[in-house]
């Protein structure tokens, strides 16, 4: 394999040359190649073979413990203007970022490989496919891009033909010549994530981690396609994509926004506990979406993988993920068992005896075994309930949905476009172990995008406003979920997972007119009869903690918008603070 096409050429020659690799190779999608960075990475050590008789054809590997997570504080958006960037993204001069990198990567690659990696986010000649190439030396990183895009000779003839591609540099930052008993080299004193909008770049330095070194992942998918989602209108976004089938046999597909570790790759891989219903995977983190002829959204998951946070998964909380696997699978960051699995917390209800823990270390039961951001990272053809639809389905609902243990009512339907976009950039959510920083506080992450929109996230928010110009009563209706309230005692009042489908039946009622709604300040909520809890042992008193909406807690909300609103000054839309005067209104009216 080899490219022709003299742009991509030229551009590849120039990054040989500053970066001094030992070799370069183009990867092709063999089973020879993908065995060869496996023999690779275990001769290194990053990687070791897991029982093949427990779990075949899985790996471990362990990460350098500074090396765990996405580093925001070093994301940076590079626009031409740090107006361009807005208040929630980190900014740097462009010119004075580009010749920092260059210095970091000047021989970083001495003494190692060159992976190219030529990359499609999409099927392959779709019009939802953007394509990429990225070179990195890390053979951990090229494993794991096999199986989170397309990757191979089609696409290479696709990027060949036209000259068209998104170039991704990566390097992790640890020239190893004559040091090759590091099985995870990292830098993180010099680790940066460069996006560079206007020319579609990005530029990754000093991590290994998933969502700092995969750049079709966040990097590309999201802060690079959103930029290019606002130029051609469409939109980028952080989601799910499921598919119902009623017990009338009624199909719809549902997206979902939920901040890192909130339940959206559970949701995603729904198990019904109602009768009749049925769910399938389209997609468990990001969807393109786009205006079909028909004026309605129409969404592709463009990745080919699952990157899921392992703590937590179960057989009982998702076990299609823990089907899905089963086999073929890398683990990262998890615990080893003493017979060669893997194990992390909330797997099994007792913990393994003669555990290893994630750092290597015989485990005693001081701190956690895995590491709380443990990852799978495994083919989308593994799940055993995968939709077949992978160019584009037409969306009914978007849901909205974060941890809030008040306030936020169980569901709640948006009046109106508007209303539903205003819900989304006020979405607020207890952060968890997926970025770096404080775990439990709660945070302002509109749309579920924060940390992932590569522009102004308040032209961002008129950028959605915009997608209602051209025939609004095409477009999804919007809802706000939260399956985190707690009751009096501070446990969770909601069963969630495998229930939640009463919810969605909630919703597709709504959809069909079937019933009706009651008004609050945030929106519609269900009647008590309209909402299906048979078995559920939830108490007398469960309606009023899912859905009960404390004035004071309201009023507080209210502020606590307006401020996180001043942040983006002229850039907000008039709309939206309209929205925020009606809420206003509508509380003061409730109290």
């Amino acid at each position: 394999m080899k490219f022709t096409n003299q742009k991509v050429v030229n551009w590849l020659d120039e990054w040989i040359a500053l970066m001094q690799p030992e070799r370069s190779v183009i990867l092709d999608d063999s089973q020879e190649t993908r065995d060869q960075l496996v023999s690779a990475l275990m001769e290194r050590g990053t990687l070791r073979a897991l029982n093949p008789d427990l779990r075949p054809g899985s790996y471990l590997a362990c990460s350098d413990p500074r090396d765990v997570a996405r580093l925001e504080s070093r994301t940076l958006i590079c626009s031409h203007s740090e107006e361009d960037a807005g208040p929630t993204n980190n900014w740097r001069d462009p010119a004075e970022t580009r010749e920092m990198m260059r210095g970091f990567y000047k021989g970083s690659m001495v003494g190692r490989t060159m992976y190219v990696i030529p990359f499609s986010m999409g099927e392959v000649g779709s019009p939802f496919a953007l394509y990429g190439i990225e070179i990195t030396d890390s053979a951990y990183v090229a494993l794991s891009m096999m199986t989170m895009a397309t990757v191979g000779e089609e696409v290479l003839k696709a990027i060949d033909a036209s000259g068209s591609f998104v170039p991704a540099v990566h390097s992790v930052g640890y020239p190893l010549a004559g040091r090759e008993d590091i099985a995870w080299p990292c830098n993180p004193e010099d680790t940066y994530i460069v996006h560079f909008p206007e020319t579609r770049e990005i530029w990754s330095y000093g991590s290994g981690y998933g969502g700092n070194a995969l750049l079709g992942k966040k990097c590309l998918a999201l802060r690079i396609a959103s930029v290019a989602a606002r130029d051609d209108g469409w939109l980028a976004e952080h989601m799910l994509i499921l598919k119902l089938t009623s017990p009338k046999n009624e199909v719809y597909y549902v997206t979902g926004a939920f901040p890192s570790a909130c339940g959206k790759t559970n949701l995603a891989m729904l198990v019904p506990t109602r009768p009749g219903w049925k769910a399938e995977t389209v997609g468990d983190d990001i969807a393109w979406l786009r205006r079909g002829e028909d004026g309605r959204l129409w969404a592709v998951n463009p990745e080919m993988g699952f990157f899921g946070v392992a703590p937590g998964t179960s057989v009982k909380t998702n076990p299609v993920a823990m089907a899905t696997i089963a086999k073929n699978t890398i683990f990262t960051n998890c615990a080893l068992t003493a017979d060669g699995d893997i194990w992390w917390e909330g797997m099994t209800e007792e913990v393994p005896e003669g555990l290893t823990d994630w750092q290597g270390k015989p485990y005693t039961g001081d701190g956690p075994a895995a590491h709380p951001n443990a990852r799978f990272t495994v083919s989308i053809y593994e799940a055993p309930n995968l939709a077949p639809e992978r160019d584009g389905v037409p969306i009914s609902a978007i849901l909205f949905g974060g941890r809030r243990s008040t306030l936020v009512p169980l569901v709640t339907e948006a009046r109106s476009w508007e209303h539903g976009v205003f819900l989304g950039s006020v979405m607020a959510s207890e952060t968890t172990a997926a970025a770096e920083g404080a775990v439990g506080r709660v945070r302002r992450d509109p749309f579920a995008m924060l940390p992932f929109c590569g522009y102004n996230m308040a032209d961002y928010f008129g950028h959605w406003l915009s997608m209602a110009e051209e025939d609004p009563q095409a477009l999804p209706k919007i809802y706000l979920v939260n399956w985190f309230r707690r009751g009096a005692d501070g446990r969770f009042v909601w069963p969630g997972y495998g229930e939640n489908v009463r919810v969605l039946s909630w919703i597709i009622d709504r959809l069909e007119g079937r019933v009706e709604g009651i008004d609050t300040p945030l929106g519609r909520i269900p009647k008590v009869k309209d909402l299906d809890v048979d078995g559920l042992e939830l108490g007398d008193d469960a309606f009023d903690h899912l859905f009960s909406m404390n004035v004071n807690e309201l009023k507080e909300e209210v502020e606590s918008i307006r401020e996180h609103y001043a942040r983006f000054g002229d850039h907000l839309p008039k709309g939206l603070a309209a929205e925020l005067e009606e809420f206003e209104r509508a509380v003061h009216a409730d109290s």
